[in-house]
C-alpha cells in the first residue's frame, strides 16, 4: 500500500495500524500501488486534527480524529497526542473499509502495559482505566485484561525499587544453529569456533571495568539476565569462568533473580546445569519454541521432541527452583492443533513460567527473505484464543508483555507464570523501571532516569569479532554510563 503522509512523519505508528487491518500489506513510500492511504496532521484550535483516506480495492473510506493538546503539554506530550490522532484516524477509515476491529483496536505501542501503568497511577481504578483503554483505545476484553494485570505486575515490581537499583545482561552471540525467525547477529558455533575464546576474555575484561563503575556510583544488581544467541554454546569450563568472574567481581548478594538462558536443548548437559547450579543460577529459560518435530525441523532447529523432553528431566534433576519454557505462536508448518499440542506438553513438564510469543516477522529472517510459508492470522489467533485460558485453568497469570513490529496478526507476546515465578527481569527492561546494563557484544544499555522521565541507551558493537579487536567502544559506552548516572546526583 502506498503512504501519502502530509503534516508528519508518523511511520511506525501508521505502518503498524497498516497491519493491524491489512496483514498481507506492505508499506510503499513513492510508488505506484493502487492501494492507498493519505493520512495528513493538520493543527485545529489548541490541538490537532488528523484525516485518513484509505482506498483499498477500488473501494474508499474516511475516518477522522481531533484532540486537544493542553497548553502546558511538553513536548513528549505533544508528540504522543499528535500521534493518537493519526492512529485513531487511521483506524476509523480501516474499520469502516474492513468492518474489522483488531483486539488492540487503535493501540499500537510496544509497551501497552506501561500505557496502563500510568492510567493506575494517575489515581484510575482498575475499572476506570478498562473503561479507558475500551472507549479510547477499541482495546477487546481479553487484551484489556492482559493489559491490565501485566501493568499491575508492572507496579509491584516498581514499588520495590530503589534509585540505586539496576540489571545487569551479559549477551553470548553463539547458537548451534541459526533458527528461521531469528534476525539476532548471532554466529554459529561451528563456523565461529574460532571466535569464541577471544570473545570471553574481551567479555572477562569488560566484566571487570564493569563492575568497578557499578562500585564506584553506589549502584546494586537488582536481577541478573545472560542471553543471546544461546548462552549454554558455552563449555561448561568457559561457563564456569564466567559465571566465577562475574560472582567475583559485582555484588551478587541483592539479586532477586539470577537467569541463564539455556534456549537449545541441543546445548543442555548434566555437567553445564550443575555449573550454573554451583554459581548461583536459580531460573534458566529452555526455549524450544515448538515440541513439533516438522516445525522444529522447519525453522532449523537440529533437535527433535524427545531432545527437549531428555533436557528438561536434565533440568528438573538439577534442581532449579524457576524454570521458563518459550513457544512461538505462528511458526511454519504449524497448525492449531499442534501448537495446542505443544502449549499442553509444556504446561505439563510443572514449570513455573511460560512465554508465549507471536511470530514476528523480522527483515533479516530466513522465513521473510525466502517468502517461508506461515499459518494465516486466523491459525495465529485460534493458537492464542487456547493460550490464555489454557495457562490460566493451570494456574498461570500474565505478568509482563510486549508488542513486535511486523508481529502476525499485530497480537502480542505474553509472560505467564503461576505463583512466585514472576521473570522480575523481564518486567524491568519491558516496562523501563530501571537502568539496564549490558555487557558483550550486541548488548544494548539502556539508561533509565525515572524521576526525570528520561531514557538514553548505548549499543556496544554488534558483531563479535569487531567486539573482540575494539575494546574502545565498550570504554566508551561504560563513560557515557558512568556520567549519566553522575547527572541524576545532580538533578
Amino acid at each position: 500500500m502506498e503512504m501519502i503522509f502530509s503534516g508528519h512523519d508518523y511511520r511506525y505508528a501508521v505502518e503498524q495500524s497498516l497491519l493491524a487491518f491489512f496483514p498481507n500489506e506492505r508499506p510503499v513510500y513513492g510508488g505506484a500501488d493502487p492501494n492507498t492511504a493519505r493520512v495528513a496532521l493538520t493543527p485545529a484550535g489548541a490541538g490537532c486534527a488528523a484525516e485518513t483516506v484509505l482506498t483499498v480495492d477500488g473501494r474508499t473510506a474516511r475516518g477522522e480524529a481531533r484532540l486537544d493538546i493542553p497548553a502546558g503539554a511538553d513536548g513528549y506530550e505533544r508528540e504522543r497526542l499528535k500521534q493518537r490522532a493519526v492512529k485513531l484516524s487511521f483506524f476509523q477509515a480501516a474499520r469502516a473499509l474492513t468492518g474489522v476491529t483488531p483486539a488492540w483496536g487503535a493501540l499500537t505501542g510496544i509497551r501497552p502495559a506501561k500505557l496502563a501503568a500510568g492510567l493506575l497511577e494517575e489515581g484510575m481504578s482498575v475499572q476506570e482505566a478498562d473503561r479507558a483503554l475500551e472507549e479510547t483505545y477499541f482495546v477487546s476484553p481479553e487484551r484489556r485484561r492482559l493489559c491490565l494485570q501485566c501493568a499491575q505486575a508492572g507496579l509491584e515490581a516498581k514499588a520495590a525499587l530503589t534509585p540505586e537499583d539496576i540489571s545487569l545482561y551479559v549477551g553470548i552471540p553463539f547458537c548451534p544453529t541459526r533458527c528461521a525467525y531469528c534476525s539476532f547477529v548471532s554466529n554459529s558455533v561451528e563456523k565461529s569456533f574460532h571466535l569464541v575464546e577471544p570473545y570471553l576474555e574481551a567479555l572477562l575484561a569488560e566484566v571487570d571495568s564493569a563492575a568497578a563503575m557499578v562500585r564506584e556510583l553506589g549502584l546494586r544488581v537488582k536481577s541478573f539476565y545472560m542471553g543471546g544467541g544461546t548462552p549454554t554454546t558455552l563449555t561448561a569450563a568457559q561457563m564456569d569462568r564466567l559465571l566465577g568472574r562475574l560472582n567475583e567481581r559485582f555484588d551478587m548478594g541483592g539479586v532477586v533473580e539470577y537467569t541463564v538462558e539455556a534456549g537449545r536443548p541441543d546445548t543442555i548437559t548434566a555437567e553445564k546445569l550443575a555449573v550454573l547450579r554451583r554459581n548461583g543460577v536459580d531460573r534458566v529459560s529452555i526455549n524450544p519454541q515448538s515440541m513439533e518435530d516438522r516445525v522444529l525441523a522447519a525453522i532449523g532447529r537440529r533437535h527433535s521432541g524427545d531432545d527437549i523432553r531428555a533436557a528438561m528431566e536434565l533440568v528438573d534433576a538439577a534442581g532449579f527452583p524457576h524454570v521458563n519454557m518459550d513457544l512461538i505462536a505462528g511458526l511454519p508448518e504449524d497448525t492449531p492443533e499442534g501448537f495446542r499440542r505443544s502449549l499442553d506438553e509444556v504446561i505439563a513438564f510443572g514449570t513455573d513460567n511460560v512465554t508465549v510469543h507471536t511470530l514476528s516477522l523480522k527483515k533479516g529472517s530466513r522465513i521473510t527473505l525466502e517468502g517461508t510459508r506461515i499459518p494465516t492470522v486466523e491459525e495465529v489467533a485460534a493458537m492464542l484464543d487456547y493460550a490464555g485460558p489454557a495457562l490460566r485453568s493451570a494456574g498461570f497469570g500474565p505478568y509482563y508483555l510486549y508488542r513486535q513490529k511486523y508481529m502476525s496478526g499485530s497480537f502480542e507476546n505474553v509472560g505467564w507464570c503461576r505463583p512466585g515465578g514472576t521473570g522480575w527481569y523481564n518486567i524491568y527492561i519491558m516496562e523501563e523501571l530501571h537502568s539496564i546494563l549490558s555487557l558483550g557484544a550486541g548488548g544494548s544499555t539502556k539508561l533509565v532516569d525515572p524521576a526525570q522521565n528520561r531514557i538514553e541507551r548505548a549499543f556496544n558493537l554488534k558483531f563479535p569479532q569487531e567486539y573482540v579487536q575494539r575494546p574502545e567502544k565498550t570504554a566508551a559506552n561504560q563513560a557515557a554510563f558512568r556520567a549519566f548516572y553522575q547527572q541524576m546526583k545532580q538533578l
